[in-house]
């Protein structure tokens, strides 16, 4: 058995301009689509333009990667951001006075959208890169990853070994029943624990090498 409906023909750009609301995050980060209006007394503004991409701002994920970003100094860092979906939190980095960052992505879809957002915020020192690791890149100062528990947990090594020292580890994507698991693969890298946030049941953490 089968059922068939008619869908009638509608804009789906306006539906979906209707249902995007920007968001503020402590006055710290304004994010917006190109079709809303400039956002006034916060430090930095992001044009966001998601299509098939994640990275808003409104899921707890990501904005609790921007929460924990506002307190790392940036200034002239190298950044690798692994997952970078709509490109978002690297170019928050570049904002924040990072020299250089290397987005990466496994999805063409993502690849293409962070592109787009990255030349609509007029960020000069970000590089995209399709791929599903990070071993071919140089090690960094500071390595941003909101993807999920599982590519992060296959992932743990590789993270750790691309930091320099003194870097920072700062993950999101998972939930809070996974927060063990997670440290142990931490500690097993060597790595140091240093700051958690929690919202809705998703974790964010902050890790130091």
């Amino acid at each position: 058995d089968y059922s068939k409906t008619i869908v009638n023909e509608e804009n789906w750009n306006a539906q979906w301009e209707r249902s995007f609301e920007p968001i503020v995050v402590n006055n710290f980060v304004a994010i917006r689509a190109a079709f809303h209006h400039s956002i006034k007394n916060v430090q930095h503004e992001i044009i966001i333009t998601p299509k098939m991409s994640f990275g808003t701002g409104h899921h707890a994920t990501t904005c609790m990667m921007i929460e924990q970003m506002q307190e790392i100094d940036f200034t002239n860092k190298t950044v690798i951001d692994f997952g970078t979906g709509t490109g978002i939190l690297a170019i928050l980095a570049e904002k924040l006075g990072a020299q250089k960052t290397v987005a990466i992505d496994n999805d063409d879809w993502c690849i293409e959208n962070a592109n787009e957002n990255i030349s609509r915020n007029n960020s000069r020192n970000i590089l995209i890169k399709k791929a599903s690791d990070i071993l071919a890149e140089n090690k960094s100062d500071i390595i941003l990853a909101n993807i999920n528990k599982q590519f992060i947990l296959e992932n743990f090594t590789s993270l750790s070994m691309q930091l320099n020292e003194a870097g920072v580890l700062l993950i999101s994507g998972i939930l809070d029943e996974d927060k063990e698991e997670i440290l142990k693969a931490a500690i097993d890298c060597g790595l140091i624990f240093q700051k958690e946030l929690i919202r809705n049941n998703w974790i964010c953490l902050k890790f130091v090498s």
